[in-house]
């Protein structure tokens, strides 16, 4: 089973999608700690799309899809903005955002981090981001 979730490209919407995360993956036993990390880590592509792919144009949405394979969970993130290559993307060091003392440049750090697969679909009709994480009940 599917579960499909559109979130207007709004900051102020970003609590339903994860109040939706956390519902979807306690229907289905995710134990606690992998539930925050992977709302922690789905928040995080979100916000970065809404923020910067779509620069929160209210006619612009978000498509989030979850399912549930034997291993784990796939999280699939659709939307039509800027594309960005998460894939191939060079990670700050963590010392040089302290000195700099940058605000963000972390979540993509964490979602690699938190995730076990990334995978990256462009084309021009939009972006397609596939999450996945093994879940151990």
């Amino acid at each position: 089973m599917a579960y499909s979730f559109d979130i207007p490209s709004s900051k102020n919407k970003l609590r339903l999608m994860r109040k939706f995360v956390t519902e979807v993956l306690n229907s289905h036993d995710i134990p606690e700690i992998e539930t925050n990390m992977m709302v922690l880590a789905v928040d995080e592509i979100c916000a970065n799309i809404i923020i910067h792919g779509l620069q929160s144009n209210p006619l612009e949405s978000v498509r989030l899809d979850i399912s549930f394979s034997p291993e784990g969970v796939w999280f699939e993130i659709v939307d039509r903005g800027d594309g960005f290559d998460i894939i191939n993307y060079d990670e700050p060091k963590i010392e040089d955002l302290i000195k700099k003392k940058n605000k963000g440049g972390i979540g993509i750090m964490l979602v690699k981090k938190i995730m076990d697969n990334i995978e990256l679909k462009t084309s021009p009709e939009g972006n397609t981001l596939r999450l996945f994480k093994k879940v151990h009940s």
